[in-house]
């Protein structure tokens, strides 16, 4: 409403009046023959003019971006639940599947190695409890073939470091954890470095770290050579993630 629109003048008694009455209240003198309309919110050609929003999904919230399951993530613990399965009830398949010593003509068994964690449970829970963390984290920035694509390639490159120094048995997945913690922690640094403030335990982040190297030390089946190998695969691999993501 616009300033001269605040009140009316009545031409009888010459009060100022309200512009929504149709008779003064003064002296009864009527100012107008119909009261204006009031208008309710915001006027019509602003709601005409609004972009119209899609319907929010299942579990979303208005203004907050919706949390999406880690397929990728999963899928990789999955496959090493599996692989801990099969090789319990067959445990002569871990010198078939892991790296126990040279490749010879079977160099897939670097992809497969990261699976094979062979009897020991707690070396592989403790291992895909950090694939599971800082997988997750990455797949949610990154997407779905972030997380594999690190696991596979610090998991096989530590497998190969491991192997041509002669470092073996190299099995589990050691190397592969660290590969994805030093990935999420290159872009974590990286992010800092621009200015922007995740407020990331850090501490934590430094007590799974040295908890996936001592497994070296503790279980015969890991290999220093797989988990320094892995951690310096990822911290590329998460290097170029950033580059790209810029």
């Amino acid at each position: 409403m616009s300033e001269s629109d605040l009140f009316v003048v009545c031409k009888n008694c010459s009060a100022e009046v309200s512009p929504y009455v149709t008779e003064c209240p003064y002296c009864g003198q009527r100012v107008r023959k119909r009261a204006p309309r009031i208008e309710r919110g915001e006027p019509l050609e602003e709601r005409r003019r609004r972009t119209a929003l899609p319907r929010l999904r299942p579990g979303e919230i208005p203004g907050i971006a919706p949390e999406t399951r880690p397929y990728a993530t999963i899928g990789l613990i999955v496959v090493a639940v599996l692989a801990a399965l099969v090789v319990t009830t067959n445990p002569l398949l871990t010198n078939e599947i892991g790296v126990i010593g040279a490749l010879g003509n079977e160099p897939w068994r670097l992809f497969s190695t990261p699976f094979v964690h062979g009897t020991s449970l707690g070396y592989g829970f403790v291992t895909m409890l950090a694939t599971g963390i800082f997988g997750m984290h990455l797949e949610r920035r990154f997407g779905r073939l972030a997380p594999v694509a690190i696991f596979l390639l610090a998991g096989s490159g530590g497998a190969a470091l491991a192997a041509t120094a002669g470092f073996t048995p190299a099995l589990g997945a050691n190397g592969a954890a660290l590969g994805l913690l030093c990935a999420w922690l290159v872009d974590d640094r990286r992010a800092a470095a621009r200015g922007e403030d995740r407020g990331n335990d850090l501490i934590g982040v430094a007590v799974i770290a040295a908890v996936l190297l001592m497994l070296s030390v503790a279980e015969p089946d890991a290999s220093i050579a797989a988990a320094v190998g892995g951690a310096l695969a990822g911290a590329l691999c998460g290097l170029l993630l950033t580059v790209v993501r810029r």
